[in-house]
């Protein structure tokens, strides 16, 4: 079988699919709840496909419409971020005091803490995440948001674009840099490469090295390379050591742990 290079980020996760569709691709630990999720890449792609089918059938995402995310690095900004990628839409994160960048935006997805200032703003659809352990929903909230977690309970389990997303098409804007759809796959790549991450790699990052390095280098540059991530956020440093060995961490971004290798460091 012929098996085309990938060319949007949703074809980073249908080779994860392909390759090994039960073993965790991304394992979530918040030391500060307690809590361990863990998703195979079944598991997430029907995550990312439910999320796809709400933005779309709710929000009207597609190729050209702009995503913007409020939201820390988590198991669930993972689905969402290829979620809006399988529509074919504009990911940002705003600065906080940018109202004018998310007046632009089609929908702006944030965290619950963080809904307060975002209801002041002219913000054309808000939906709300309680980035529950579980995906529980929102408790203690009578704003205007929408419930991530009650709309996309709902949802299919199968994701089929009105419009199959352009390689071409505008895709991830940081900073001053628009990258496309498969410039996101090209630099995801390029960076795996120079940070040394192989296949097989599982590699443990925590939250707040995620936020700094952007989700091409947290989410992305594993998947490019074949490899799964435990993402950890509020580590306990303390616990770092057995938790790398129970969950066969082979590599680290941003955190050293004695006897595994820093990816970016030379050995």
């Amino acid at each position: 079988m012929r098996i085309t290079k990938p060319s949007t980020p949703p074809d980073l996760l249908r080779a994860a699919l392909r390759r090994a569709p039960a073993a965790p691709l991304l394992t979530h630990y918040d030391d500060v709840a307690a809590s361990r999720v863990e998703l195979s890449a079944t598991t997430f792609a029907n995550w990312v496909a439910k999320t796809a089918n709400l933005l779309q059938e709710e929000f009207d995402v597609g190729p050209g419409s702009r995503v913007a995310l409020v939201l820390p690095a988590h198991w669930q900004t993972a689905a969402v971020l290829m979620a809006a990628w399988s529509c074919g839409a504009t990911v940002f994160e705003p600065a906080a005091e940018d109202d004018g960048a998310l007046a632009d935006a089609d929908v702006v997805l944030a965290d619950q803490g963080r809904l307060g200032p975002l209801e002041e703003m002219d913000v054309p659809e808000l939906l709300g995440l309680s980035l529950h352990p579980m995906g529980a929903g929102m408790t203690g909230y009578a704003g205007p948001a929408r419930d991530f977690a009650i709309e996309v309970r709902t949802q299919g389990d199968v994701f089929t674009p009105w419009q199959p997303p352009e390689p071409t098409a505008p895709g991830l804007l940081v900073g001053g840099l628009e990258l496309t759809l498969e410039g996101i796959v090209d630099t995801a790549a390029e960076l795996a490469g120079r940070l040394g991450i192989g296949e097989g790699d599982r590699i443990l990052v925590d939250t707040r090295t995620a936020a700094e390095a952007g989700p091409v280098a947290w989410l992305l540059a594993p998947l490019a390379a074949g490899a799964s991530v435990v993402l950890v956020t509020a580590p306990d440093l303390s616990r770092l050591p057995r938790r790398a060995t129970d969950e066969r961490v082979t590599a680290t971004l941003g955190t050293r742990i004695e006897g595994i290798r820093e990816l970016g460091r030379p050995t």
